[in-house]
């Protein structure tokens, strides 16, 4: 909740309280989807492409709200008609009064952040790193997707007073997005899980890919710590002197020693940690190694049983009927986290090991030679079957040579795993989030 009257929030948001009790206590949380919306809640109307979220001001408050956001027009026609006791807010600019109320909420909070982003497994990252720290410390993260210039102050504004940790995911689509970001949670660690080929259609090249997610460092106060992987030259150019910098992976301040049934030993700078995982593959094992390293920048040391809950469709390892296992890791894909979990795929024990695979977008001009690279890892590893899915995807069957079948739909992706699969079989379901491949198990 937050615990400041409606005259604040309005301050804070650099709107204009329009109608509505200014002593009034503050929201519970906010909201931009008026379907969601229920009593305690503020509303954001937020204008966009296809529909104007201020028209359904007047439905959240039927639901309810406590009181909405919306552009100052839209407002001063509300406060004309009757709103009951519910607080109005007016801005000229809906998403950036979100993005300021949420920057001085983060500041009432008065506790440290930490900025988690990568080409892959930031999401990832971000729920191990909240594990780790849930046993020491109060932590608010971010939940799912609510990662961009809309969910990162949503989810700041659904931090308790009494947070003792931010770890807040940060996703970009291309230059200045992590600096806007930054601007609103202002972490004091930065971590960069790796750096690889995303975004490649707004980017062009992945030094720039780079140099878009080391905004981060650079914006990290002096004084800070940035938490990268050990001999990354694309991210060497961007490291600051005035920041500590913690390293991850071999021959970094931080790496594996050994890992066997759930055990790892991690050399964290010379100090021996043991923790228990409850997960193996060599992606998530790295994302771990990161983890420990903003751990040691805010001062905590890790130890004992982790128990992570990873967000939706990241690796889910589903049982289906006739001893058919799938992972269905459909949430999103780039060349750099297919190619993990094709490698996981092929050494994980299994009668016959199955991949149904749609496109991975934003890949530029070079889109074909990603997706044919993918395809002969593929049949180096020796997947068994291959299912692509959708036009994009049949770019991953020009490069294997094995068994192929090419649906259009994730639908006829699911109705065809159902004709084939046998008892042992193994399956990896993955694409970008465009191909909608959670309807493949549907």
């Amino acid at each position: 909740m937050i615990d400041r009257d409606a005259a604040w929030v309005a301050r804070a948001a650099g709107g204009v309280l329009v109608a509505g009790d200014p002593d009034r206590p503050g929201p519970r949380r906010a909201l931009i989807d008026s379907r969601e919306v229920g009593p305690g809640d503020l509303f954001v109307g937020l204008p966009g492409s296809n529909a104007d979220g201020g028209e359904f001001a007047r439905a959240a408050l039927e639901q309810g709200a406590w009181g909405v956001l919306v552009e100052q027009s839209r407002a001063d026609q509300m406060t004309r008609a009757r709103v009951g006791g519910a607080v109005v807010i007016g801005a000229e600019n809906p998403l950036a009064a979100l993005a300021s109320l949420a920057r001085e909420w983060r500041l009432q909070l008065d506790c440290p952040a930490v900025g988690v982003t990568g080409s892959t497994g930031k999401t990832s990252t971000k729920d191990i790193l909240t594990a780790l720290l849930r046993p020491h410390k109060r932590v608010h993260s971010n939940r799912e997707n609510f990662n961009t210039e809309i969910g990162l102050p949503l989810s700041l504004l659904q931090a308790e007073r009494g947070t003792d940790v931010l770890v807040l995911e940060m996703a970009m689509r291309g230059e200045g997005q992590i600096a806007e970001l930054v601007s609103i949670a202002e972490p004091q660690v930065g971590v960069i899980v790796n750096v690889g080929p995303v975004h490649l259609e707004l980017l062009g090249t992945i030094e720039r890919v780079a140099a878009a997610k080391a905004e981060l460092i650079r914006d990290l106060p002096n004084g800070g710590a940035c938490v990268v992987p050990a001999d990354e030259p694309l991210l060497e150019p961007h490291l600051r002197g005035e920041l500590e910098t913690i390293t991850f992976g071999e021959g970094g301040d931080v790496s594996l020693e050994s890992f066997s049934e759930g055990r790892a030993l991690i050399d964290a700078r010379g100090e021996r940690i043991e923790l228990e995982l409850p997960f193996e593959e060599p992606h998530n094992l790295e994302n771990t190694l990161a983890a420990v390293g903003a751990c040691l920048a805010l001062g905590v040391t890790p130890r004992g049983s982790v128990d992570v809950q990873f967000s939706s469709l990241r690796g889910e390892v589903l049982e289906l009927g006739g001893g058919v296992t799938v992972v269905n890791d459909c949430y999103n894909a780039n060349p750099m986290s297919m190619r993990a979990a094709l490698d996981h795929l092929a050494a994980t024990p299994a009668s016959r090991r199955i991949a149904i695979l749609g496109g991975m977008a934003e890949l530029g001009p070079e889109a074909d030679r990603w997706h044919r690279e993918l395809g002969e890892h593929a049949d180096r590893l020796g997947i068994d079957v291959l299912i692509t899915v959708g036009e994009l995807g049949l770019g991953f069957a020009q490069g294997y040579a094995g068994e192929t079948h090419s649906v259009a739909t994730p639908e006829e992706a699911g109705a065809l795993l159902e004709e084939i699969a046998q008892p042992g079989d193994r399956v990896l379901v993955k694409g970008s989030r465009s191909v909608g491949l959670e309807r493949v198990l549907a």
